[in-house]
């Protein structure tokens, strides 16, 4: 073998003259002795060294399955090879484990010392025939060395004219690596050499192979996250809105950006409510991944079932901080030995606008506030009691009221759009601001404009963006009768409300509508305390409501044949599309829709399909 000795100076000693092998240091401090040639293949193993060194910390810095490709391919050119090319099969971009790596195999990196030599293009579909070096090396799962291009008939016959082009380039010599981890065949790296004219030999296909089982354990890593990160993408995205129901109040537009990060907790909902309100919700469960994904949902699902209970803001905040309190205790309170984080930390902005009104009525818990745009442009961030975010416990949340007019623009987020360790906070708020400050502007245009004026070039957290316009019930739309609770008036209020539905056009509803509000005012009168209010609200739906200043509510129940009451909620039930009760500070109001339909499927006033064998005898 081929020994090397190292000697400092000072510690080298005088030999007589004559002695063989004895050479006096030069003015360098090293002095190698051994057999002619040592000292260049002792260079040339140093090299290699180093470039391994150096492969272990700038491969895989990220985990994008392409990039740590390329960082495989930067570090061999040129200190190993002129030209590298990298082909991973599809599966392995999406972040899938491959079933056959052979096809269909994509071309992820050409890299090299120029940039015009013919290899096929990034992008391209590459597909290989089985006497190729590359493929090989694919199914035999190992290097294959071919010194030689020219005399190589397996590499040339799989696209001869793009070898001829290739080889004029003075591509002569080629080492084809399999991209091997855990026993996963990943795709194939090719190792070209064109400047020196000496081929490739056994020590340059031993660095290859050392630098693509490193890079492969990489590529193996990102190929991993891609694919946890795509499925919370996917569960995050299935517990998202699709699409949002049907309704009068406000015109919506809504973005959601993932952060470069992960998938967070970010999340937003629209829901339609009684007597022709809706509900604005926007929350974010701080942290990422899959966890934080699933607790969103969680989330969003209840307030959503805590929405249907007609409850106001502050109500609805108290039941979702129990919700996320009771969660956190029973799976483990963020303790690290229970193997499941915490969730504290959620927060949430809920807002109800009623059109009838224009009345706003909003409570957060820990969210920032949102933006109210004026029809005139005019945009102001409403001074919100705080509240605590959602899991403290203990603490009340507080509600705030605002009048808005029509055409009004309501601003909801969260705060990853406006906070950014890169960018002062109130810049941002001002950022914000100005992008808003534009009268009559779509809900889409406002979104297209806060997306591209405020959110910061490379979001730390997710964004969530509601914008919500608003508009207000015609007056003509709305009948409104006050009474006293006197059994006697019933019959002069169906008489006034069947007027009024012949008004609107809708005589064919007014069957129904009689005997809901007959039950209704009927039932108010009877267990209720006055005075009593009757009110018709026509929107997408028929609406009744009686309200009264008492806070019992009745309760659905099934009379047996032999008994002589008890069915008149059932018959409340059958004749609308939905009912149920709203506590307001001075009582309550039950309230039931009837749905209206009009021939060719086209929303509007038609009349309301009643079946009376549904209906049974009294």
């Amino acid at each position: 073998g081929e020994d090397i000795l190292t000697l400092h100076k000072n510690d080298f000693l005088a030999v007589p003259p004559g002695t063989p092998h004895a050479f006096a240091p030069a003015a360098g401090n090293l002095l190698l002795v051994g057999e002619p040639g040592v000292g260049k293949h002792a260079v040339a193993a140093r090299r290699r060294l180093e470039l391994l060194s150096e492969a272990s910390t700038r491969i895989g810095t990220t985990l994008d399955v392409a990039r740590t490709a390329r960082e495989l391919a930067e570090m061999a050119v040129p200190r190993l090879a002129d030209y590298v090319t990298i082909d991973l099969p599809e599966a392995v971009l999406r972040g899938d484990e491959p079933t056959d790596p052979a096809k269909p195999l994509h071309r992820t990196v050409v890299h090299g010392i120029r940039g015009d030599c013919p290899f096929y293009p990034v992008g391209e579909r590459v597909h290989l025939k089985p006497c190729t070096p590359q493929l090989r090396s694919l199914n035999g799962r190992r290097t294959v060395l071919e010194p030689d291009l020219r005399d190589a008939p397996g590499w040339v016959s799989q696209d001869p004219v793009a070898a001829q082009r290739i080889l004029a380039h003075n591509v002569h010599s080629l080492i084809a690596v399999p991209l091997l981890a855990r026993g996963i065949a990943l795709g194939i790296a090719s190792f070209y050499r064109a400047r020196d004219p000496a081929p490739f030999g056994d020590d340059d296909r031993a660095l290859a192979q050392e630098l693509a089982t490193r890079a492969a354990i990489c590529i193996d890593n990102a190929r991993r996250y891609t694919r946890e990160h795509a499925m919370v993408l996917a569960l995050q995205h299935s517990l998202l809105p699709q699409g949002f129901p049907e309704q009068n109040a406000v015109e919506v537009a809504h973005r959601y950006m993932p952060a470069e990060s992960g998938v967070g907790g970010d999340w937003f909902d629209v829901i339609p409510l009684s007597s022709a309100r809706v509900a604005l919700v926007v929350g974010d469960v701080v942290g990422h991944g899959l966890h934080a994904a699933a607790t969103m949902g969680r989330l969003r699902t209840a307030a959503r079932n805590f929405a249907e209970l007609d409850l106001p803001p502050d109500e609805v905040l108290t039941h979702l901080d129990n919700l996320v309190g009771r969660l956190d205790r029973e799976e483990g309170g963020g303790d690290p030995g229970a193997g499941i984080p915490g969730i504290i930390g959620a927060t949430c902005l809920y807002v109800i606008y009623d059109p009838t009104t224009q009345a706003c009525t909003m409570a957060r818990a820990g969210h920032p506030p949102p933006a109210l745009v004026r029809p005139d442009g005019f945009v102001s961030f409403p001074e919100l009691p705080a509240g605590p975010p959602l899991g403290l416990g203990g603490l009340p949340f507080e509600t705030a009221e605002f009048l808005l007019p029509e055409g009004s623009q309501l601003v909801l987020y969260t705060d990853g759009l406006i906070e950014d360790r890169r960018r002062d906070f109130d810049t941002a708020l001002e950022d914000l601001r100005r992008a808003l400050s534009h009268p009559n502007r779509p809900p889409e245009d406002t979104c297209r404009a806060v997306l591209e004026a405020v959110v910061p070039g490379h979001p730390e957290d997710d964004i969530a963006l509601l914008v919500a316009r608003t508009h207000t019930l015609d007056r003509n739309r709305i009948a409104t009768w006050d009474l006293p609770a006197d059994p006697a008036l019933v019959s002069s209020v169906r008489a006034a409300v069947t007027r009024r539905l012949a008004e609107w056009g809708l005589e064919e509803t007014a069957f129904a509508a009689e005997l809901l509000l007959s039950e209704l005012v009927t039932n108010a009168i009877r267990y209720g305390s006055g005075p009593i209010q009757v009110r018709l609200l026509y929107d997408r739906a028929l609406t009744c409501e009686v309200a009264d200043t008492s806070s019992t509510s009745p309760h659905l129940r099934h009379a047996a044949a032999t008994d002589e009451g008890g069915r008149g909620l059932f018959l409340v039930a059958q004749l609308s599309q939905s009912w149920g009760t709203r506590y307001t500070p001075e009582g309550k109001v039950i309230w039931a829709e009837c749905a209206l339909e009009v021939p060719g499927g086209k929303a509007g006033p038609a009349a309301l399909r009643i079946d009376l064998d549904d209906i049974p005898a009294i």
